[in-house]
Order: structure tokens, then sequence, then C-alpha cells
């Protein structure tokens, strides 16, 4: 059995097929799917989701690029709903920044303070967080380090920077999806063995992020056998076991 501990179910590309997208993936052994909250405007879409499905579970959260959309209080009204697992998905990207100086302190302010909120918000609430970093590590591992609490979570699409390997002594497990098969993955892959087999985990992100032999295509949940595959070559373990082993470590962090 695998776990798709990241993929965008709500996304409007699986609007007209979700359902056979979910029968896929459980042909191909994949069970049980958490989808990230992103934006507060495709939270309820989520919820319903998992309200249908009995497989699919759901976190509250704020992409940094939504941190504009962010409300406290709108996310405390799904919060302890029983397919709740995490908070997130929630974290710091200056990938896409603002040209002027004085425009990029303005955004990496409002996003360091969305991000810090929600990790309270996971403290306060016992729940694990979805954590996402891009082009941001030293500030992502200083906040988390600061704030965070013995939940932890994990760190989603994990991006090889290994001083996010401190976290994992914090109780964060790291994402593992799709990039991990591209030809252009070699930072990944040579990070990868220093990751605690006991801390690591599979995703998609679906429909984004399309492992290979499938690049260009929309990407979806039964897929995540591409990124098991990978996984067991490189751990040197059969992939059965490689399936076995992460989702015990989703079972344990997210408690489903």
């Amino acid at each position: 059995m695998i776990i798709d501990t990241h993929c965008h179910l709500d996304d409007m590309r699986y609007n007209d097929d979700l359902d056979d997208v979910i029968h896929r993936a459980r042909q191909n052994g994949v069970e049980k799917f958490i989808i990230p909250g992103a934006d507060p405007q495709s939270l309820e879409r989520a919820v319903q989701i998992a309200e249908q499905h009995d497989s699919v579970y759901f976190a509250v959260g704020v992409h940094p690029y939504d941190a504009g959309h962010y409300n406290r209080s709108y996310l405390e009204k799904f919060v302890e709903h029983p397919k709740c697992v995490a908070i997130g998905e929630c974290g710091l990207d200056y990938f896409r920044l603002p040209e002027s100086e004085e425009e990029i302190t303005a955004e990496k302010k409002r996003q360091k303070e969305v991000f810090i909120d929600q990790i309270l918000l996971a403290k306060e609430q016992k729940k694990p967080l979805i954590v996402h970093i891009r082009d941001a590590s030293a500030d992502s591992l200083e906040l988390l380090q600061k704030y965070a609490g013995e939940e932890g979570g994990v760190l989603h699409c994990y991006n090889a920077d290994e001083s996010l390997l401190k976290l994992a002594d914090r109780n964060f497990y790291y994402g593992i999806g799709g990039v991990l098969t591209f030809k252009n993955a070699r930072k990944l892959i040579n990070v990868y063995p220093k990751i605690p087999q006991e801390k690591l985990l599979i995703e998609t992100d679906a429909p984004y992020l399309t492992p290979h032999p499938h690049r260009g295509e929309r990407n979806e949940p039964a897929y995540c056998t591409f990124v098991a595959e990978k996984m067991s070559e490189l751990s040197g373990m059969p992939c059965e076991k490689m399936e076995t082993l992460t989702t015990e470590n989703a079972v344990r962090l997210f408690g489903i």
C-alpha cells in the first residue's frame, strides 16, 4: 500500500474525472490521499472531496504565494474536522519576488508572518505541518527551529538542501516526489541517501511535477509507483518494502 501524502485533488483539472483518478490510483496500490490546503478559496472543495471519499484526507493552510488571502479564523472553522490531518501547505517561497528592495522586504515579511502563525496554529492544534520551501531554506529552518512543536511535519517536495536535514531530529519528514525521477535531479539523488529512512514519505504534488516517463502530462496519484520504484533503486531495498516503509512513516506522522 502507498499513501500519497501530497496531491491537489481539489484542482480544477480533476473536476471531470476525479473518481477515475482515484480508481486508477487504487489499481496501482495507492490507498490513501492527503489534499494540502493551499488557498482558502479552494478549501471547501477539498473538504467536500474528503467527506465523499473514505480514503481522502485534507489539511488546512495557505501557500506563501497566497499569503494575502490568509485568514486564521477561516482555517479554524475546518481544523477540527475529523478528516483534517495537518496544517499546510505553508512556508516560504522567494522564487518570485518583486523587483524593488522595499517590495522584496515587505513580501518576505508578509510571508514570514503568515508562516509563523500557521506554525503556531499547528502547535496549538497538535497537528503536523506540511511545509513548502523554495529558495528560502535558511529563513525556513530558523523559523521551524524556533517555533515548531513536537508534532513536526513534512518538508513537501524536499529541495535537497542538506541544512534542512537537521529537522529530522525535530520530527520532520521529507516528501519525495516525481522530481527524483528527473534527469536533472542530481542534487536530490546525491542527498537522498542521507535522509533517515524512517523519515521518508512518498508524494506526487499532482497535478504538478509529473514523474518520468510521463513528464509533460497531468500528474496523478497513480504515478506514486514511479516514485516508489526510484526510491527503491536508490535505497537498495525491494519496492514492496519501500512502499511499506513509507506507508508506516505516513501513518505515524498523520495518524491515518
